[in-house]
């Protein structure tokens, strides 16, 4: 090789990064900018990539996480050293929670002179390390692309989640030659399906059920397992549940489709398919379903924790393999079209309870009657991003999702200040869908400046916020508990419309029942990132039943 054919492969470190980024298909980096990470910023300026810049690093990591859980790609954030690690943090731990493929690159003080006090210097690898799959820094410039393949393919392997790389501020100055690299990133759930022995138990099972269920949660999305979940569904005739990004899995007008239900469902089960959600709070550590319950546990891998009861059998592999496999393994069974009656007559019954609220005229207004002007704007596809307590819980209950990747919640870790990073890049991924943001007025403190890098690039998501003044999630339990609530209030009535108008945006306020639909259509309209700043009444005590520990 000659020497000039050398120097032409040889590439600064933040190019090496941006060339394995590309040729795994990333075309979007989420940015704070920062000196340690001006090479990365130069190699996807040459590689076409685009950066997005924010005004808070956990958005831009939040907006990483967003990507993933539209496309089901690898979202990735770039950071600087220090303080640009650590405001990522809670955005990282989110993903873990959520099994969310991210990548975070971050700055990091030069090795050469490591230990003498440098800007920014702390070893930033210790302390991510429990919250990722992958926690690595490179030795050396020629070190980095296989690092980088490496991340990747490690945050999208199942069980998917975030992974970490910082870079020595000397390495990606630095020039390496670029090594020959055809590593492709892997497809996990086009792989094999669960045991066949297991397989075999758990369709026995569930061929003799007469009232079977299943639960799915956010797994069943990271799996690709929707349509292989629906021929299930459609063939055994099961009634299924779905809660985090598995909501839309299965449409929400399908006939076997429950929501309302889901108490009786659940209890009254005689058989319960558990699809790619832990049993945690949400179903009760397990004790949601009914003693007598037979539950077969499915999912991508095996679980990070320990079931908290027993399980009849356990299928993990690629979702479609196993779906699919259990479907032709318990074929048959009894007619369950009494079990099928039995929960719509409960749906039917809860549906109509609902229709009290969600006609409510009072101003302030009652959370549900917000929720019920938004369903007359909103499109079927529109992509709904939560951001809040309880404001953000009356959602859950009453607005549907009827295609996969079209409901962002924070899950499970439960952190505000989620909303903005994950409506931008919901909006960069989508950009002919609806994108809107839901959100609480205590949610708009931790990241309402990012209505800003919304303006600034041209992203027109629509925010819907209830402002109640309080902080509702805790203010109501408290004063349950105590008699008294403390550290609970927050100003009434605060004009956040306006504070949107001041940052580029367009800003509505509704006090009103009669102006919410109006105020809704002009702010889809807009063209730019709108918020509808919606005055709702702080008396209104949100029906908790799940116990959170």
């Amino acid at each position: 090789m000659s020497t000039d054919t050398q120097q032409e492969t040889r590439l600064h470190g933040g190019r090496l990064i941006a060339r394995r980024l590309k040729a795994h298909g990333v075309t979007k980096l989420f940015t704070l900018s920062g000196g340690h990470i001006f090479p990365i910023y130069d190699g996807c300026r040459d590689e076409g990539i685009d950066i997005v810049d924010v005004r808070h690093e956990q958005a831009a990591a939040f907006a990483a996480e967003g990507w993933a859980k539209v496309t089901r790609t690898p979202g990735v954030a770039a950071v600087t050293a220090g303080p640009g690690v650590t405001n990522s943090i809670s955005a990282i731990a989110s993903a873990q929670s959520n099994n969310s493929p991210v990548l975070v690159l971050g700055g990091r003080a030069p090795a050469l002179r490591w230990g003498r006090g440098s800007l920014q210097e702390i070893d930033h690898v210790p302390f991510v390390r429990p919250l990722t799959k992958l926690a690595a820094t490179p030795d050396t410039t020629a070190e980095i692309p296989g690092l980088v393949d490496e991340a990747l393919a490690t945050a999208i392997a199942p069980h998917s989640g975030p992974t970490f790389l910082d870079f020595p501020m000397d390495h990606v100055f630095s020039e390496a030659e670029e090594p020959a690299s055809d590593a492709t990133l892997p497809t996990p759930h086009l792989g094999a399906g669960a045991d066949g022995n297991a397989i075999e138990r758990a369709g026995a099972l569930l061929a003799q059920a007469e009232r079977p269920v299943i639960m799915a949660g956010t797994n069943l999305y990271w799996g690709h397992g929707e349509v292989a979940l629906r021929a299930l569904v459609e063939q055994l005739g099961i009634p299924v549940f779905l809660n985090g990004l598995a909501r839309g899995c299965v449409p929400a007008d399908h006939e076997l489709f429950f929501s309302r239900a889901r108490g009786t469902a659940l209890k009254g089960a005689d058989v319960a398919l558990v699809i790619g959600v832990p049993m945690d709070f949400r179903l009760g550590f397990g004790d949601s379903f009914g003693p007598e319950t037979e539950l077969i546990a499915i999912d991508v891998a095996e679980p990070v924790r320990e079931h908290p009861r027993p399980v009849a059998a356990e299928l993990y592999g690629a979702l479609p393999a196993t779906l699919d496999a259990l479907r032709v393994a318990a074929a048959g069974g009894p007619d369950r079209s009494g079990w099928h009656e039995q929960l719509r007559k409960v749906e039917e019954e809860k549906h109509a309870a609902e229709a009290i609220e969600l006609n409510d005229e009072r101003a302030p207004l009652h959370p549900m009657r917000v929720y019920a002007g938004l369903a007359e704007v909103i499109d079927r596809n529109a992509i709904i991003v939560c951001d809040g307590g309880d404001f953000v819980s009356y959602a859950g209950r009453v607005v549907d999702s009827y295609e996969p990747g079209c409901w962002l919640d924070p899950g499970p870790f439960g952190c505000l200040g989620t909303g903005p990073g994950y409506a931008l890049a919901a909006k960069l991924a989508r950009p002919e869908r609806q994108v809107v943001l839901l959100l609480g007025d205590g949610a708009f403190g931790f990241s309402g400046l990012e209505f800003d890098t919304l303006a600034r690039h041209g992203v027109n998501v629509v925010g819907l916020m209830g402002n109640n003044g309080i902080w509702a999630l805790e203010k109501h339990p408290m004063e349950f508990l105590y008699g008294y609530s403390v550290a609970a209030e927050l100003r009434p009535e605060t004009r956040y419309d306006e504070v949107v108008r001041a940052l580029g945006g367009h800003g509505e306020l509704v006090e009103r029942p009669e102006q919410l639909r109006g105020a809704l259509e002009r702010s889809f309209s807009a063209g730019v990132p709108a918020l509808v700043n919606a005055i709702t009444d702080p008396t209104v005590v949100y029906p908790r039943k799940s116990n959170l520990a």
